[in-house]
């Protein structure tokens, strides 16, 4: 039971993470193995695993189709996620500083980043799909739209998504001021931080 329980958690992580066209394609891998028609009924990750569960493709001790699909669609790091779990060990995720600046440079890129958020989107790897479909949900509310991209970015990166390669995109994009609150606000982070110790 404590097995099943943990791997649900995990496979709610891979779940999360997985972007809209990641798991349209993840979904097209499992055509052989869910009909089309209870494909269509499908709309999360978590529905995914459950069927595929279900139907006998999916189990704590057997992880390998879900790994293989994964690792198809190049989300290597949920495969290792997922494989982490198998052996017993947590590798591939962000270190608690590098959460903690992400998380700083949501809250500043929410009240600085204003109507440049497609040109950043861009410039960071999103689709125009992916920046159509956050535009949508929020129209007027700038500071929502700059969380809602951040967080579709770090789905897209993984672990790989940190706070330099952010900057870096910023001053691309010729958006030097908030690249410099940005570098201020996790500079004052750090030396509470280091007071604190």
């Amino acid at each position: 039971m404590a097995q099943l329980s943990s791997m649900m958690a995990v496979l709610l992580e891979i779940s999360n993470q997985l972007t809209e066209d990641q798991l349209s394609k993840v979904k097209f891998l499992c055509q052989d193995h869910i009909g089309k028609r209870s494909l269509e009924t499908i709309d999360s990750g978590t529905k995914l695993f459950t069927t595929l569960s279900e139907r006998g493709h999916l189990s704590p001790d057997d992880t390998e189709l879900l790994g293989q699909m994964l690792q198809k669609v190049g989300r290597d790091d949920l495969f290792q996620i997922l494989d982490a779990f198998v052996t017993g060990s947590r590798p591939g995720h962000q270190d608690d500083t590098e959460n903690a600046k992400l998380a700083t440079a949501t809250e500043v890129l929410s009240e600085h980043l204003g109507r440049s958020w497609r040109r950043l989107g861009r410039r960071l790897g999103l689709s125009e799909v992916k920046l159509d479909s956050i535009s949508r949900r929020h129209p007027t509310e700038l500071d929502e739209t700059a969380v809602e991209l951040l967080k579709e970015w770090r789905k897209l990166r993984g672990p790989q998504a940190c706070v330099e390669d952010l900057i870096q995109a910023l001053r691309a994009c010729d958006l030097n001021l908030t690249a410099h609150k940005l570098e201020l606000r996790i500079s004052d982070d750090a030396q509470v931080a280091n007071m604190n110790i």
